[in-house]
């Protein structure tokens, strides 16, 4: 008898409107495809990065973000243009052709109408012709952007994932839809309206499409980006969640069709090998080369030289909504006061409405010299990750965050309010029981963040020798739990159980611990 033919591996189709690289392999212009806006970018890539080494039939679409992909030479000659273009492979890398994207410098518009455009001229060009020309046996899409893809992919008996990275939603007509050039009469039935729809015709001209939700409604599994998250939404937390949202996510939930995965920060941020520091430095020598970036930090902004002085650290937007600035600013005097003679100082490299209170406040005490507050620069942050003692993140709500991460991998101690991704990422610090990786308070005021600022500072003042011990172990953990090799691990075990097969094939038949342990180095022949 003949052998019988083994099945063809699945076919994943990961859909994003940002992604930070492709793997080398894919394309020898995959190093400088990067269009970034937030964490997004990091999970797209480090996916794609994983399931590509792995042998997998993994393809990407994505805009052709042209000015933003070809840096400096997107200048060339036309006839040298063309060149450079032939050479991309048109095997797993999809870009969606259109002159919309083309010259853009950024991926988000400011611009609800702009941005709109954008997000359907993108489905358009991925529903008419990237998915009938890839096939693919599961799609993954990613936020409101995308967020028609999975009712036309139940329409047409395609699984898919919906990926939910932030709660923001928009509205839109199938009117406006279908004049985009998306034939929504196929799978309208598919798609969440803010109303009920009579019929089609009805539906097309007098009730809006909510976009996240419809994602939400019609994807075979969703995940959000954080496990805590996802709970608070289906219990009721957080006013800021739409209502249409909420209800949709608490249905995957229930219906044991929803995940939380934790995103993780770019690889870049290692202070062994970031250029924006003053100084390099590992575990082995941490507490010299913190001392040498602090100083440096100091020097550059002006504040108290001291090497021994606790800088705390602000690296989120100031956006009094979600971030939680107002906690600080109300007790940012009493804090700097009560601490003075410690030469306690706080740096804020960030922007937002928030800014002008604590510009009020410096210049109102005098307290230059142990408070900066200048806007974001990617530099000056990453200096501030390595030169500060503990980073400030006291959100009311949070559907992942990357900061609490990305800070004790340079040995800075997160202060955070328990909430969303801050509650599954931060530990107490209980340095008796070398447990921990941060201060975490419950109680979102002003007393509760002060709370947690003063058991910082009582870690502050214990022995060096302890303080040092304590930074080791909770870098060491930190490179190893907020890694994307697992991000990676938790996204192919869902694939998986959807697609009811594994992916690829390895010699021990052991994909995802494979993956979890590192051991996939080199791309196996696809």
């Amino acid at each position: 008898m003949p052998a019988k033919a083994k099945p063809a591996k699945p076919r994943i189709l990961i859909v994003t409107p940002e992604i930070t690289y492709l793997p080398v392999g894919m394309g020898n212009m995959t190093q400088r495809m990067s269009a970034k806006a937030g964490g997004m970018a990091d999970v797209s890539a480090s996916l794609v990065s994983a399931l590509f080494e792995l042998g997998a039939d993994v393809h990407v679409a994505l805009p052709n973000y042209r000015r933003m992909f070809q840096g400096d030479i997107f200048d060339l000659h036309d006839k040298e243009l063309r060149k450079y273009h032939e050479v991309l492979p048109d095997t797993h890398i999809h870009l969606a052709e259109d002159r919309i994207f083309y010259y853009r410098d950024q991926v988000y518009s400011n611009h609800n109408e702009e941005s709109m455009r954008i997000a359907l001229v993108f489905q358009r060009e991925v529903i008419n012709h990237i998915i009938p020309r890839v096939r693919p046996d599961l799609i993954h899409c990613n936020d409101w952007m995308t967020a028609l893809i999975p009712g036309m992919a139940r329409r047409r008996g395609i699984k898919s994932l919906f990926t939910v990275h932030n709660i923001h939603t928009r509205q839109v007509s199938l009117a406006q839809i279908e004049e985009a050039g998306i034939d929504a009469a196929e799978f309208w039935m598919n798609l969440f309206f803010c109303g009920h729809p009579v019929n089609y015709y009805h539906a097309r001209s007098h009730v809006p499409v909510d976009l996240l939700t419809s994602g939400i409604f019609a994807a075979h599994y969703i995940n959000t980006v954080s496990p805590r998250f996802l709970w608070e939404i289906v219990e009721g937390w957080h006013s800021v969640v739409p209502d249409s949202v909420r209800n949709e996510l608490r249905n995957k939930y229930f219906a044991g069709c929803s995940a939380g995965i934790l995103n993780a920060p770019d690889v870049s941020y290692d202070p062994a090998t970031d250029d924006s520091l003053a100084r390099n430095f590992t575990v082995r020598d941490v507490m010299e080369g913190k001392a040498a970036n602090k100083l440096a930090l100091q020097r550059e902004l002006q504040l108290k030289q001291d090497v021994n002085a606790p800088v705390f650290f602000w690296p989120s937007r100031l956006d009094p909504v979600q971030k939680g600035p107002q906690l600080l600013t109300d007790i940012l005097h009493e804090v700097v006061t009560d601490y003075w003679k410690r030469d306690l100082q706080i740096v804020v490299v960030a922007n937002g409405p928030h800014q002008q209170w604590f510009d009020s406040i410096v210049s109102t005490f005098d307290l230059s010299d142990r408070v900066s507050v200048v806007d974001f620069d990617e530099r000056l942050s990453r200096l501030a990750y390595a030169g500060s003692d503990f980073m400030l993140m006291p959100s009311l709500f949070e559907p992942c965050g990357l900061p609490q991460m990305t800070s004790p991998l340079y040995g800075s101690l997160p202060v955070v309010h328990a909430t969303g991704g801050l509650y599954d990422t931060i530990r107490q610090l209980d340095v008796d029981h070398s447990q921990g990786n941060g201060f975490r308070f419950d109680h979102y005021s002003p007393d509760g963040l002060r709370w947690a600022i003063d058991r910082a500072m009582d870690f502050h003042a214990l022995p060096a020798d302890i303080r040092e011990r304590e930074i080791r172990r909770v870098m060491t953990e930190s490179a190893r739990e907020f890694s994307h090799h697992e991000v990676a691990r938790r996204y192919i075990e869902i694939y998986e159980q959807m697609l009811e097969r594994p992916l690829v094939e390895t010699e021990s038949g052991e994909v995802i611990k494979a993956i979890a342990e590192g051991l996939v180095e080199a791309r196996p022949e696809v």
